[in-house]
């Protein structure tokens, strides 16, 4: 991930009402952040994130908003002389005295004051002095970046003094958080993406999906980097023996692919360790752009390109371990998320590791690849009759055989088998999402299926039950018939089905007022499927042997104590087993 902020970034800013805004920053343009304010994009390229920056008035000279970096002394320093004040308010007195008009209801079983409240004062609209056109004339002129606003407000309110030192922080919080014009920049990854897709856009597209559940999914998968361990057929030569190679559904717009390939650490684009990582000239912007505020117009920015140096040389879906296999019902998959991670779907960049590493095929092409027009090799033609093409028909030419070359590779793969997992994230029956796919799986794979409800999860279950699987070698039914009515899987291909999920709720706590926040997301609960792939065994297993007992030594046991007590020894004509017995009868 990169540490400085580069153009055309997706980043996340965090405004003063906590709420997320996610946009590209494409140089030399202005970003408008609703009524906080709006500031020039070159202003924050080159940066590091984790930066406060504070949008400063506008100027007579240039006529256009600048940009601050807040100091940390100045964040913090509310908190620091609270802390103070708390230690010399300790040192004096460990209760409050009552005596200034205000309510006192929770005391110890000594009778002493523990808390103070405010229960019994109304908060009166009529106590705030300042009328709602005198707030917006204040937020028109845009004076010390909402600072003066706030504190006007603040001088104005008639019972500020009969707040509780709770209340009157929350209350200044409050005002903070709705005239400050602050924000935060912060690089985007699948967590704060996922956060941000949740509860401020359209959370259906990702299946109501949560970061809880996405930590489950790459945990009980087993999604790890994979190295660079080679892959080959194993003995059997009906498989491929590899690590890292996982099968996918994803029908959350690639939310779960992105966490995966986070996972297993190609999700990112290398960072560029260069001296100048941006353009000639934005240097000088950048030097100028100090603490204070900066008077200068912003100038423009050349936006690098990718030289060929830094271009991949390998050819795409080509990477032979740690690749994430997605299977789509479609002609393309929909991974429209992917483009916050600097990956397009459609015009991938050969220098993203997604571009050799993600690899992408359609139901019909696992299953009868022959019916598919792109699994056809075309026409082979010499080069004699190619020299007589023009350009743009040679190039077709070539283009359509690498494409083949291309889907043949990677379907020749997937058919081969001998993956490490199996994500499913789908709105599809997971009982025939699994008939089909769980045959590509190696042993010792784990299987992960996601649904935002419970029920379809428990009849997956069901369906893989111990009751089923003894029914099921008691009788073996046969495999023409199957699936039946009884069987509509084979439960003898996976081993301890599970159904599991967790939610991470945000509380208040404070002293007898511990509870969840009221203002917490409802929507589905999220539910997640875990069970482990095996290999059944063909035939029977049993145990051959002649084995006979002989008696090599009886006696009185020497550490007894009884005289009565004997002991005998068996042991089998083979040299596999001992078995050792003891008369513990008394003659």
């Amino acid at each position: 991930m990169e540490s400085l902020i580069r153009p055309n970034a997706y980043i996340a800013l965090r405004l003063p009402s906590d709420t997320l805004k996610v946009l590209q920053i494409v140089p030399n343009t202005i970003i408008s952040i609703g009524k906080y304010g709006s500031f020039q994009a070159n202003h924050i390229l080159g940066r590091p994130f984790h930066f406060t920056f504070e949008i400063l008035d506008k100027t007579q000279s240039t006529n256009q908003r600048t940009l601050r970096i807040v100091p940390a002394s100045e964040l913090y320093g509310d908190l620091c002389e609270g802390d103070a004040t708390a230690d010399s308010e300790a040192g004096d007195t460990l209760f409050a005295d009552g005596k200034d008009g205000v309510e006192y209801e929770v005391i110890n079983p000594e009778g002493e004051i523990v808390m103070r409240t405010n229960r019994e004062i109304v908060d009166d609209p009529s106590r705030q002095k300042m009328t709602m056109e005198e707030i917006e004339a204040l937020k028109k002129e845009g004076t010390g970046s909402g600072k003066d606003l706030i504190s006007k407000i603040l001088s104005s309110h008639s019972a500020l003094d009969q707040k509780t030192a709770f209340a009157l922080a929350k209350y200044t919080l409050r005002k903070a958080k709705k005239y400050l014009r602050r924000f935060i920049v912060l690089p985007l990854d699948v967590p704060l993406l996922t956060s941000w897709m949740l509860n401020e856009k359209e959370p259906m597209k990702i299946m109501e999906m949560r970061e809880e559940m996405l930590a489950l999914i790459g945990s009980w998968s087993n999604v790890h980097y994979g190295g660079i361990s080679q892959m080959c057929s194993n003995s059997s030569r009906t498989g491929m023996i590899g690590r890292g190679r996982w099968l996918v559904v994803d029908e959350t717009g690639g939310l779960v692919v992105a966490a995966m390939a986070e996972r297993m650490g190609v999700l990112y684009q290398p960072s560029r360790h260069d001296d100048n990582p941006l353009a000639p000239g934005v240097d000088q912007e950048l030097n100028a752009f100090d603490d204070s505020t900066d008077q200068r117009s912003p100038t423009k920015v050349q936006v690098p390109t990718l030289h060929s140096s830094t271009t991949s040389k390998q050819p795409p879906m080509s990477a032979q371990t740690n690749t994430v296999t997605i299977i789509h019902a479609n002609t393309q998959p929909n991974l429209a998320i992917l483009k916050y991670f600097g990956f397009d779907a459609s015009s991938p960049s050969p220098s993203h590791p997604l571009y050799a590493h993600l690899k992408t095929l359609s139901w019909l092409q696992l299953f009868s690849p022959h019916d598919d027009t792109g699994y056809l090799e075309p026409d082979i033609i010499s080069d004699e009759i190619l020299q007589t093409y023009k350009s743009g028909k040679r190039g077709n030419y070539y283009r359509k055989r690498r494409r083949w070359e291309r889907i043949k590779s990677v379907v020749d793969e997937a058919r081969a088998g001998g993956y490490d997992g199996l994500v499913v994230a789908s709105v599809m029956n997971p009982a025939t999402v699994l008939h089909n796919a769980i045959p590509y799986l190696g042993g010792a794979a784990q299987v992960v299926v996601y649904s935002p409800n419970v029920e379809p999860l428990a009849e997956l279950a069901d369906y893989y039950s111990t009751a089923r699987r003894t029914a099921f070698l008691k009788d073996p039914p046969n495999a023409s018939y199957m699936p039946n009515d009884d069987f509509p899987l084979n439960p003898t291909l996976l081993l301890a089905p599970m159904i599991q999920t967790a939610r991470c709720r945000t509380w208040q706590v404070l002293p007898g007022r511990t509870h969840p926040l009221m203002t917490g997301r409802g929507g589905a609960e999220g539910y997640i499927f875990t069970a482990t792939r095996v290999l059944p065994v063909e035939g029977k297993i049993e145990a051959r042997g002649n084995f006979k007992r002989r008696k090599i030594g009886v006696g009185s046991l020497p550490n007894s104590g009884q005289a009565g007590k004997k002991s005998a020894v068996n042991v089998p004509a083979g040299d596999d087993t001992v078995n050792i017995k003891q008369d513990t009868s008394i003659s």
